[in-house]
């Protein structure tokens, strides 16, 4: 049997204490409320890490992430070795010193790697990810929707994390509320440039972007009574406040109710076809 530490197995329970069940290949599950009604016999499903006296034991509690996965976590506590981080264990994983970005408090949230140490075969974080992630080989390509997440701020833009594998920009003339390391957002690939550098966005690509805000705007008109003062002239950010989309997406999407005779486009605003 092959267990995979840091993650979900599958085990059977073949002996129980009274302090614990015994599961098989000689994985101590602690009792506790949640366990109460396992019985010998039982296949569970737990997650396997290292207790305090660096034993493989396996919890019922689910972990903020595992071997992998990239996760935000807060500092507890720093000490010589590194920084421990709360997963949702009883025991915090370590983001050893040599692994660190940044000066770290306690408090503090850090984007991080959760993976295997090689050479104790513990569940570790780490926060320098660049020999983690590449663009030498993409995995996607232009329009394709893809998740992202947040990693650092830049002269131009936000670097986000596609899809856990590579590299991309979000332009900060391109996304109109702050986002902040660790955020998570769904969006596509705008382009790829020379080099495999890509440009990301927020949304969905082209048409499927519209179709997604046609329902916002309408319900949004309803709401007011059949007539909104907005137009190609209200501000960029004043359309972001009110439908959380860009000027851009906002005039497509008028354009498409507007052809297909759900609303009237006046100068002062959009009204509700028939109000």
């Amino acid at each position: 049997m092959i267990l995979q530490t840091g993650d979900y197995n599958t085990l059977r329970i073949e002996e129980e204490t009274p302090d614990a069940f015994m599961m098989e290949g000689n994985i101590t599950l602690p009792k506790d409320r949640q366990s109460s009604r396992l019985r010998i016999g039982d296949s569970v499903t737990v997650f396997l890490y290292h207790n305090t006296k660096m034993e493989l034991v396996a919890t019922l509690l689910k972990p903020k992430g595992k071997v992998g996965d990239l996760v935000t976590l807060k500092v507890i506590e720093l000490t010589p070795a590194g920084a421990f981080l709360d997963w949702g264990l009883p025991k915090d994983i370590l983001l050893p010193r040599s692994y660190h970005e940044d000066d770290l408090k306690v408090g503090d949230f850090c984007l991080v790697k959760i993976l295997l140490d090689t050479h104790t075969g513990r569940v570790i974080a780490k926060e320098k990810l660049e020999d983690e992630i590449s663009n030498e080989t993409l995995t996607v390509k232009e329009k394709d929707v893809v998740q992202m997440i947040v990693y650092k701020n830049t002269d131009i833009g936000y670097q986000m994390i596609i899809n856990g594998k590579h590299l991309g920009i979000l332009h900060y003339n391109e996304v109109f509320k702050e986002l902040f390391a660790g955020d998570v957002v769904t969006g596509f690939v705008k382009k790829i440039k020379e080099e495999n550098k890509i440009d990301v966005m927020i949304g969905k690509p082209g048409h499927a972007r519209v179709m997604d805000e046609t329902d916002t705007i309408l319900d949004a008109i309803k709401s007011a009574g059949g007539f909104l003062p907005y137009h190609d002239k209200t501000p960029a950010d004043e359309i972001y406040r009110v439908f959380g989309m860009s000027k851009k997406t906002f005039k497509m999407t008028i354009g498409t109710l507007y052809k297909r005779k759900l609303i009237k486009i006046e100068e002062t605003g959009i009204r509700l076809s028939g109000s």
